[in-house]
């Protein structure tokens, strides 16, 4: 059988955007001579039932066009398989891709180089995040939210209106108006928990999520360890004014902020709510820990990415 890449496509990603990406992503595939076979999910079930069928043909790669959600859902069937991924983000976040330098931008230019890595892209191991709450054991990429972050998307989901970003945008503002300290016990690779009270707490397997904000600036999703940001309570003023120094990645400037890797962390309090690539994975007293190396991404040549950009440094800009 020759070899063929499959195209497994969640239509609903970036509001709509998946369809367009994944449309432009088959096409170039295809421009570039590649036998291409589509795969379109309608629901989460459907996406992970047609991603064992897809990588059961062995292709020789699997793109996954998607926010970093789809890509996670299908994490389990993806990593048992040994199949390397190329990521095409159409997302809303789209974390990862910035983590692994992959083209992002929602244009028809950055689509097409993402959907090229599925022939030219050179493979990186990375880690897979594992979450063990009461609901079970789940697997993710880039960033898990607990305490503020994680009640504003509870919020979020459970708001019927408005729609798109001002429904977030009011949940924060609920939540604000309801900001109290979380009773967070953390335990640090089998050391006894500590009663460390916050506002929040991440862990991250990357360094961003929510598009971009860098909760955990020294994440690295291949050194097989996970980052702790842990925020210590904190009034709403203070709370509003961290948020610029959240987006820029200086927070742990901050004496309030505290920063430290661990292998494997262990965080419980009241009504504890978990929240990962942008999906909720359950609630209670929680695990984290990592699988180091089991996914393997297809990314750009970093040789061939620092030439080129050698290059256009180097060439002098016409004089008008």
């Amino acid at each position: 059988m020759a070899e063929h890449i499959a195209v497994l496509v969640n239509p609903t990603s970036g509001r709509g955007r998946g369809t367009i990406a994944a449309d432009a992503a088959v096409a170039r595939l295809r421009d570039l001579g590649a036998e291409v076979r589509p795969f379109v999910g309608t629901s989460v079930a459907d996406t992970r039932r047609l991603a064992a069928h897809a990588i059961a043909d062995r292709p020789r790669a699997l793109v996954v066009v998607g926010g970093d959600g789809t890509l996670s859902s299908v994490l389990d069937v993806v990593v048992d398989a040994g199949i390397p991924v190329a990521l095409v983000p159409a997302g809303t976040g789209n974390d990862l891709a910035r983590a692994l330098g992959l083209p992002y931008e929602a244009s028809a230019a950055a689509v097409a180089a993402a959907a090229e890595l599925a022939l030219s892209g050179v493979p990186r191991r990375i880690d897979v995040g594992l979450v063990e709450t009461n609901e079970g054991a789940r697997q993710f990429l880039t960033v898990a939210a607990l305490g503020f972050d994680a009640r504003v998307s509870e919020r979020t989901n459970r708001l019927r209106w408005p729609r798109g970003r001002a429904r977030y945008y009011l949940a924060l503002l609920v939540e604000l108006a309801r900001l109290h300290p979380v009773s967070f016990s953390i335990g640090i690779d089998g050391a006894p928990r500590r009663h460390l009270p916050g506002t929040l707490v991440a862990i991250g397997n990357t360094a961003s999520y929510g598009g971009g904000m860098p909760v955990c600036p020294a994440a690295d999703p291949s050194d097989g360890l996970l980052e702790l940001t842990h925020i210590a309570p904190l009034g709403r003023v203070k709370l509003i004014r961290l948020f610029p120094l959240l987006l820029r990645g200086s927070h742990l400037e901050r004496t309030e902020v505290t920063s430290s890797v661990a292998g494997a962390i262990e965080v419980d309090a009241p009504g504890l709510v978990v929240y990962a690539d942008g999906e909720r994975l359950g609630g209670g007293a929680v695990r984290f820990s990592l699988q180091p190396g089991a996914l393997t991404v297809l990314v750009p040549d970093p040789v061939t990415t620092a030439n080129a950009v050698s290059d256009a440094t180097l060439t002098p800009r016409r004089q008008p």
